[in-house]
């Protein structure tokens, strides 16, 4: 960090009158942001360090949606737009990784996790997403696209072909229509264990606090689901999985079980090929090997999506130009 970058986080906790308190650092995620919890006497608070190019205003935006609808966000307690600082509540350190890790039912946990899906679908009227950015083709094709960028040189030694990158991109946009079969909602987008945390004596989904839902946006309501229980970082299984979408189906009737279960399949595809690229980019630009350990367990996420057969062009494409032996974990340097 630079001298003029302290200073000037030294000077926002002064005004938020925080500058005698010790400040400790918290284990970040994959993006340029850090994290530092700060004690004062008997308070505490969290520090959000996103200089630029990052951007505070999209959590600004989704923390003040969340809240008025009452689920559990971190409260705003000051912010430095400008300069990417927020000091915000602090939630403790009880996330669903570290409960898990502990011995707490699985069960219980992902079942309170899929009844908040519920209601963050049930709470939220299509118009008052407004604020949200669309997750549209654009956006879908951004995400995949990372797989040629970053993953397919990484691990092919040279950029892929003209032939292959057409037919990557039509195989894509012939099977995103199939979102259009379930209905919009809000979509947290990095929905799973390391972003759920259980505050102490609350109870149902009011104890569930969400946690880095900046990037949230207006997508396929089915999307956070399978970000839950298709892990990058930890296997779910599929007995525990099947009951996990059951849970939510039952919470919609109305949907159309063909539709929903396309619409899963594309969602975790889609995803999970995003996912594969932004480890590589990882890997390779910003020298963050850690994520590497993930990569065979995507895999297996991935391919299991690509067996429905709606996304036939997209498992085909897969099958002829990086089969099954090629599908390797990128070295690391």
């Amino acid at each position: 960090m630079s001298s003029a970058r302290a200073g000037l986080i030294e000077e926002f906790l002064a005004a938020a009158g925080w500058r005698a308190a010790a400040r400790r650092p918290i284990t970040g995620d994959a993006s340029f942001r850090r994290y530092e919890r700060l004690s004062d006497a008997s308070r505490t608070a969290v520090l959000m360090d996103a200089p630029p190019p990052e951007n505070v205003r999209p959590f600004l935006t989704v923390a003040r949606l969340l809240g008025t609808a009452g689920f559990a966000v971190p409260a705003i307690l000051a912010a430095h737009e400008t300069a990417g600082l927020l000091l915000l509540e602090d939630f403790g350190d009880d996330t669903y990784t570290r409960l898990l890790a502990r011995g707490q039912s699985e069960e219980h946990l992902y079942e309170l996790a899929v009844d908040l899906l519920i209601e963050l679908r049930r709470r939220f009227p299509i118009e008052a997403l407004a604020v949200l950015p669309v997750f549209d083709e654009a956006r879908a094709m951004e995400g995949v696209g990372r797989f040629l960028d970053w993953y397919w040189p990484a691990v092919q030694g040279a950029p892929a072909p003209a032939t292959a990158a057409e037919d990557f991109n039509a195989a894509w946009r012939m099977v995103l229509p199939l979102w259009d079969q379930v209905p919009v909602g809000l979509v947290h987008y990095d929905y799973h264990v390391d972003n759920l945390i259980m505050r102490a004596g609350l109870s149902g989904i009011a104890a569930v606090g969400l946690l880095d839902f900046q990037d949230a946006v207006r997508g396929p309501c089915c999307f956070d689901l399978v970000s839950l229980i298709d892990d990058a970082r930890r296997d779910v299984s599929r007995e525990l999985g099947g009951r996990l979408i059951e849970r939510y189906l039952a919470g919609f009737p109305e949907l159309d079980r063909a539709g929903f279960e396309a619409a899963y399949a594309l969602s975790g595809a889609q995803r999970d090929t995003r996912i594969l690229g932004n480890f590589a980019r990882l890997l390779k630009r910003d020298g963050k090997p850690g994520y590497l350990v993930h990569m065979p367990r995507v895999w297996r996420q991935l391919e299991a999506q690509l067996a429905h057969p709606a996304l036939t062009p997209v498992a085909s494409w897969f099958d002829r130009y990086l089969p099954p032996e090629r599908r390797r974990t990128p070295e690391a340097a």
